[in-house]
């Protein structure tokens, strides 16, 4: 008795088995392109335009950065500006990018995290993530031990490094839904 109910409830496991899997095929195969990408919004205020600042000046805030209160990220330079809503610079400084850029253009603050861990495994806080790209989740963040980023192989690194100072006031700016537009 006990051999034909094992094979019963056996076959009714592997039953259930083949029925969740189709399920989930048939869910996958109907699932918007746009599910879990990021949304990035085109915005021609974000084109490239190095006119406002020059050789004495390489710090100032791009023209073409867009207008408000915002995180302004340049990816040639490798610098960020936090802009207030007077359109004031608050605070510039340089950082130090992973493996893995984002695409110029207009995101938002999706997430942050107090601490946590690096995709190298270095110990890191105040994670204020924006964006993806190549299956590579980007955002800024300040290792705790203030060292850079360090690529290995192949992985995709899309955290971008501020030292610890710069790194808390990126957080204390940067709330989620926050504005990021990041320029080439």
């Amino acid at each position: 008795m006990a051999r034909s109910s094992s094979g019963f409830v056996a076959g009714l496991t592997v039953a259930a088995i083949v029925a969740v899997g189709y399920l989930a095929y048939q869910a996958s195969a109907h699932v918007p392109d746009t599910l879990g990408k990021p949304q990035v919004k085109d915005s021609p205020e974000a084109a490239a335009s190095k006119a406002a600042r020059t050789r004495k000046n390489p710090v100032a805030l791009p023209g073409g950065s867009g207008t408000g209160e915002r995180v302004v990220y340049a990816l040639d330079d490798d610098r960020v500006w936090l802009v207030g809503p007077d359109n004031k610079v608050q605070r510039t400084f340089k950082v130090m990018p992973g493996t893995v850029d984002p695409l110029p253009g207009t995101y938002e603050v999706t997430s942050r995290t107090a601490a946590g861990t690096g995709s190298d495994g270095t110990a890191i806080e105040h994670i204020v993530r924006f964006a993806a790209n190549q299956g590579a989740v980007i955002g800024f963040s300040a290792a705790m031990d203030g060292s850079t980023p360090k690529p290995s192989g192949s992985k995709k690194l899309g955290g971008i490094r501020e030292s610890r100072a710069d790194g808390t006031a990126m957080w204390e700016f940067a709330t989620t839904s926050q504005k990021v537009v990041v320029i080439p």
